[in-house]
């Protein structure tokens, strides 16, 4: 338990080191954060699909049918995906990192006026953050806690995303308040909503709970993953990259470094 909380706390700190490359943008090249966005998004497809949703069938199928347990978990997957799509929907677009990743330098005064206004509310900040971090914190640890190899490498693919992301988080900020340390200080915050979650799931799992939760659970996690995947990651990707093949080759690379792994896991 002690790992699976360690990984996701670590994992949602990458937003500082987003958040102080924010500041010092020139350091780090679109075309690394294309590719590593694009790496990110292959790594998370993969493994969701590979290893996350046959873990769910196995825990359904415990104490359900193989049919009846495949059906439930495919379900869960779409559920994860409404989810997520849902919470996208409540995030403001000026706070919101998928609509600003890849476009910090095309903020707009009107862009930092507002975002000055959201900020002087921190409650509404934490809120607008933790939604979009929270569920990634449970999915890191319950993966972590009940597969170390599956939850390790989901956490990384969450580490690379969370860079940037704590670039388009720290940036509006910056350019309405100037302030560097609120600025690393917000970042920081929305990554720490990550070991949240996994506290909260740590709670959850300190309880009897039964079979078929995890089950739902992996579900729930895979479509959340599927859908950051796509929705967020490889969009923001196409939008940093300097050449069209950056982002097919990032995840590629992204996936063929699961594989890599899994089977040298499996070999072990």
């Amino acid at each position: 338990m002690i790992l699976a909380l360690v990984v996701s706390l670590l994992a949602g700190l990458a937003t500082s080191v987003g958040g102080l490359l924010a500041m010092h943008r020139r350091t780090l090249e679109r075309e690394v954060l294309a590719v590593a966005l694009a790496f990110a998004a292959g790594a998370m497809l993969l493994v969701s699909f590979v290893q996350i949703l046959p873990l769910g069938i196995e825990w359904m199928a415990e104490t359900q049918p193989l049919m009846a347990a495949q059906a439930i978990v495919y379900l869960a997957f779409f559920a994860g995906i409404a989810l997520v799509l849902v919470i996208d929907r409540f995030l403001p677009s000026s706070m919101n990192p998928s609509e600003i990743e890849g476009r910090e330098a095309a903020l707009t005064d009107s862009d930092a006026s507002h975002n000055l206004r959201l900020l002087r509310s921190g409650l509404l900040v934490a809120m607008v953050l933790g939604l979009h971090n929270f569920p990634e914190g449970m999915a890191t640890f319950f993966t972590t806690y009940q597969d170390p190899t599956v939850g390790i490498t989901l956490a990384v693919a969450i580490a690379i995303h969370n860079v940037p992301e704590g670039i388009a988080v720290a940036a509006p900020v910056y350019a309405a308040t100037k302030s560097r340390r609120k600025a690393l200080r917000w970042a920081t915050v929305s990554g720490l909503m990550e070991p949240l979650g996994g506290l909260v799931a740590a709670a959850v799992i300190s309880w009897v709970v039964p079979d078929a939760f995890f089950g739902i659970f992996y579900g729930l996690v895979a479509g959340m993953m599927v859908f950051l995947a796509l929705d967020e990651l490889l969009q923001a990707s196409w939008r940093y990259q300097t050449d069209k093949h950056q982002t097919i080759y990032g995840m590629l690379a992204g996936m063929a470094i699961v594989v890599v792994s899994l089977v040298l896991f499996t070999a072990a």
